[in-house]
């Protein structure tokens, strides 16, 4: 550096040539007019490259983990099973597990802090749905029930609709139950890749969704997209919304009568929310969502049957079996093939010719039995003794089981043949569930 100094000062204060330098000083021309150049005077430590023992398997474990960023979460190697398999793949592999997860937190740091989620900017008419879950008190009994919610990012409205599952009868019965509310479809709505709706994942990012709910879009003409896996930032409005209604409407736990009846009042609750001001736009959420609506979509006046069939056979009890739960049919339709008529919160039973045989309440569980006792009636009338060892029996008051009790042969099968008149004459069913 003394060097330098002494050029420089040869060349700014003695006024000597570069070459007049360079003969004085000894250094070549190429060396004095570089020192004559030089401006940056600050001293660099210059950091020596320290080398690990890991470094010839470093290639092969961020192969690993680049690959992971292709999959869920769920599915990712962690620290111990990247060592695992190093393990496996080196037999004579020469650093402990402690080392290997040292590097894979620090790799896995980089990959993933990185990537800063980007702000979307949705224009109107667009929307987000996903479900979520929350506790509630229906007809006295604590149940766990799960709402979809549909938000609007360009308005931060949105509605939501209470289920007792997450199936495609229950997601398609929300959105129209909305739709049909608000009197408009929004042209988009985003979705995750929820089984219910996607078949498969295609090359390129397509989907292959299910028909019934092709169907559906078509029907109403709105485009779904669906967000890359793991993306839960794309429909990050939709994710909120789930976490505000929960908190803002689910507590304290809501007590239900009639889940029907409770789906109407949230769409009236879902309206009255929106009369708050936007947490950034100087308009109410009405107002906002009401602009969005005119870039929507218009109803199709056809009510779409979101219902789906398929075929099933009873048992020699007249008794079928449906996604591990039973269901009763009749005496009548032993060991014989019905049409079942799927929806979201209830089940129709039809014979060959499609008429409707019975109907029951969709089981949301397992070995769950619905029965409906009218179909059984008949028989049981014909066949009074078996009237103490049905579930239908256990189900009368006291005093209905006094009264049977106290009835001799034959004023038990005249009472039940009453009974079956009255329930005919009058429409009554008696469903029971059995756990």
């Amino acid at each position: 550096m003394i060097q330098v100094h002494h050029i420089k000062y040869l060349r700014e204060f003695k006024g000597k040539s570069l070459r007049n330098i360079a003969n004085e000083t000894g250094h070549d021309f190429r060396t004095v007019k570089k020192y004559d150049e030089m401006d940056d005077f600050n001293e660099y430590v210059q950091r020596r490259k320290r080398t690990s023992k890991l470094d010839p398997y470093k290639p092969k474990i961020d192969e690993w983990l680049e690959e992971d960023k292709k999959v869920k979460a769920k599915q990712r190697h962690t620290a111990r099973r990247i060592y695992k398999r190093l393990c496996e793949e080196y037999p004579n592999f020469p650093l402990s597990e402690r080392t290997v997860r040292a590097y894979v937190r620090k790799k896995k740091k980089e990959l993933y802090s990185n990537e800063g989620y980007l702000p979307l900017d949705h224009p109107g008419g667009e929307a987000q749905a996903d479900f979520g879950q929350a506790e509630f008190i229906e007809k006295g009994k604590g149940t766990t029930l799960h709402y979809l919610n549909l938000s609007f990012p360009y308005s931060n409205g949105g509605y939501f609709q209470l289920f007792r599952g997450e199936n495609l009868e229950c997601l398609l019965e929300g959105l129209k139950n909305i739709f049909e509310h608000i009197g408009k479809v929004p042209r988009r709505i985003w979705f995750d890749n929820l089984s219910p709706v996607v078949k498969k994942i295609l090359d390129g990012g397509e989907r292959e969704v299910t028909e019934k709910f092709y169907r559906f879009c078509q029907h109403y003409g709105f485009e779904p997209v669906f967000c890359n896996p793991g993306c839960g930032n794309e429909k990050g409005n939709v994710e909120n919304k789930v976490g505000y209604n929960r908190r803002n409407f689910f507590v304290p736990i809501p007590r239900i009568e009639n889940l029907e009846d409770y789906n109407k009042e949230l769409l009236i609750l879902s309206e009255k929310d929106m009369e708050r001001p936007h947490y950034r736009k100087e308009k109410s959420i009405k107002e906002l969502f009401l602009e969005e609506k005119k870039k929507m979509l218009l109803l199709n006046e056809k009510p779409l049957d979101i219902s789906r069939v398929q075929k099933a056979k009873t048992d020699k009890y007249g008794m079928l079996r449906f996604e591990n739960n039973r269901y009763s049919v009749s005496p009548k339709h032993t060991e014989t093939e019905v049409w079942l008529k799927i929806g979201a919160s209830e089940i129709e039973i039809l014979d060959e010719d499609y008429k409707v045989l019975v109907k029951h309440p969709r089981l949301y569980g397992h070995n769950l039995q619905s029965l409906n006792w009218y179909p059984y009636l008949e028989t049981l009338s014909r066949r009074p003794r078996a009237l103490k060892y049905t579930g239908f029996y256990r189900e009368l008051s006291p005093i209905w089981q006094e009264y049977f009790e106290s009835c001799d042969y034959q004023e038990k099968k005249n009472s039940l043949k009453l009974l079956v008149k009255m329930l005919r004459e009058t429409d009554m069913v008696s469903t029971s569930i059995i756990k």
